[in-house]
Parts: C-alpha cells; sequence; structure tokens
C-alpha cells in the first residue's frame, strides 16, 4: 500500500477525507494537534519526518475570513504561504521525496465575485489575503516541484460539502435552524459545490501527473435548491424570501453601519450573483466522476 502524508487532516476537509483515503492509502497525518501522527505547526517549524511518502497532498491552510486586523492578513501568509515552505523543508530533509505533491488551493485566486463556467486558464486575480497568499504557495510548489522532479497537482476548491461545513453553507445551516434565515428573492443564484468525499476519491487518479484542476459536482446547484435541501434535513420549512428591493435597502444600511450588520452590498452581491466553475478538465483528463451534491450531502 502506497504512503500518503495528509497536512490538515484535523480540519473540516481533512475529516471528511480520511475515511475514504484510508481505504486506498497508508496514511501518516501531520498538523498542530496532538491527534496527528507527526505533531508541528507548519506555519512556525519544520517538522521532522523519519519517512519517505509516494503523495502528499498539503491541506492545511488558514481558511477565508475577513481580516480586521494587520496581524490577521499576516497570518494568512504565515500559514498558507510559510507552512507550504516549512512542508517542503522538511520534504528535502526526509529519506526521500515524494513522487506527486497534491495543493489544496481554492477558486478564491481567480478573484471573480460573478461569472459562469470559470475555467483553470482564467487569469488570477485574487487580491485578498487568503486569496493571494494561496497564489504565491501555487508559485513557490510550481517551482519548487519542477526543481526538485516532484509532480505536482493544484486542487481549487469552491464550496465544500460535507459533515459540519465552515462558511457559507455552515451560516446556512445555522441560519436555517434558528429560524433566522431569509432566501432573497428567487434564489436562483448558481454556486458551485464539491463534496469533500469526492476531493479524496480523485486522489489516485493524480499520481504522477502535473497539473491544475477545478474540482465541483458539475450541476451547480442554486442558492433555494441548498436551501430546500438543508431544510428538509432538519425538518424545517423552507425558509421566508425577502424581496430583492427590502434586501438591498438593508444592504446599503448594511454599508454605513460597517462590519457588524448582517449583511451589505457585497454579501448581498455574492448571495444574488452566479459564480460557477468548470470541472470539464478534471472529469475528460483524469476520468473523475463528481458525486451530485443534491444527492450526498448530509448536514449531520
Amino acid at each position: 500500500m502506497k504512503k500518503l502524508l495528509l497536512t490538515g487532516a484535523t480540519g473540516f476537509l481533512g475529516k471528511n477525507m480520511i475515511p475514504v483515503l484510508e481505504k486506498s492509502y497508508a496514511l501518516t497525518t501531520l498538523g498542530r494537534s496532538q491527534k496527528n501522527d507527526v505533531q508541528c505547526n507548519l506555519s512556525e517549524n519544520v517538522p521532522a519526518l523519519n519517512d519517505g511518502y509516494n503523495i502528499v497532498l498539503h491541506a492545511a491552510g488558514k481558511a477565508h475570513v475577513v481580516p480586521k486586523t494587520q496581524s490577521e492578513k499576516d497570518e494568512f501568509y504565515q500559514v498558507n504561504l510559510e507552512g507550504t515552505k516549512n512542508l517542503c523543508k522538511a520534504l528535502e530533509l526526509s529519506p526521500a521525496l515524494p513522487e506527486t505533491f497534491v495543493f489544496i488551493s481554492t477558486v478564491a485566486v481567480y478573484g471573480l465575485d460573478t461569472g459562469l463556467d470559470i475555467t483553470e486558464e482564467s487569469p488570477l486575480k485574487g487580491e485578498n489575503p487568503y486569496a493571494d497568499s494561496k497564489i504565491l504557495a501555487e508559485r513557490y510548489l510550481q517551482e519548487w516541484c519542477a526543481d526538485k522532479g516532484v509532480s505536482l497537482v493544484i486542487l481549487r476548491l469552491p464550496l465544500i460539502a460535507g459533515i459540519n461545513p465552515p462558511g457559507n453553507l455552515g451560516a446556512m445551516i445555522r441560519g436555517i435552524s434558528t429560524g433566522r434565515y431569509f432566501s432573497i428573492g428567487k434564489a436562483e443564484a448558481k454556486k458551485s459545490v464539491v463534496m469533500a468525499s469526492d476531493v479524496a476519491a480523485v486522489i489516485p487518479y493524480l499520481e504522477g501527473k502535473n497539473g491544475i484542476y477545478n474540482l465541483t459536482d458539475g450541476y451547480d446547484p442554486s442558492f433555494g435548491e441548498l436551501e430546500e435541501l438543508i431544510s428538509r434535513q432538519m425538518n424545517k420549512r423552507k425558509p421566508l424570501s425577502l424581496p430583492y428591493f427590502m434586501a438591498w435597502m438593508l444592504a446599503k444600511c448594511g454599508d454605513l453601519l460597517g462590519r457588524r450588520a448582517p449583511i451589505n452590498s457585497n454579501k448581498l452581491g455574492k448571495i444574488v450573483n452566479p459564480l460557477t466553475f468548470s470541472s470539464v478538465k478534471a472529469q475528460t483528463e483524469l476520468r473523475w466522476t463528481p458525486s451530485p451534491v443534491l444527492d450526498n450531502f448530509k448536514i449531520s
């Protein structure tokens, strides 16, 4: 059985990938928690790796939140970029370099708030610290892997569905559970989503490959479809719909109130505008078949 080193195993994506990965690989985990096989804070230290690995799956990183201070902005670069560099230094000192390095990146690198079927060839315009730190990490790995003769695959992920999701899906679940969530307009805006288990399932297809791939479920459910799915699983009524004009007025008020406002123009735009990414390249080149999120997403 081939050996795989996984970083970020105690995070949301890592937890959801482990049951799938364990079926195909001898798994070693690396991270800050004592639950990991190799305990190390990659953002600050270079870990000691006493074994060689066929595959390194680098899923550790600081997730997207809006930074409020310069320190919070700097943390994105310390975790996402310096952490990646420290992992590469550790691999250089290990008994053997990996055959394949898989980096978990994000569709945020494209820097787009709206668009349909965005491909991997789209320019990288992400400017916020989260997107920029991921872009820099991608570029560092491209140079490092080329220099070391290691195959590199970059996976750019959209919203990720799985048990206890963070981000927008998590906020939607919490809002519906408390009755404090309102649908906006017809909730027709489509968003790309991928199952966390499918991210794990694609790994065997990446061995020895080089490339950049968007991963989505290939369908891109609408906000309304996700709201209905979550409401049904919680035995809740589908959220009440707030007319767009009323939401627009509240968003304008939110612009004046600042960070504490539940909605502002930026948040409203992300809700009502479609943002989808093409996974045709992954499906065609890797012969990977994603699972429909609406059929497979269980919130608990």
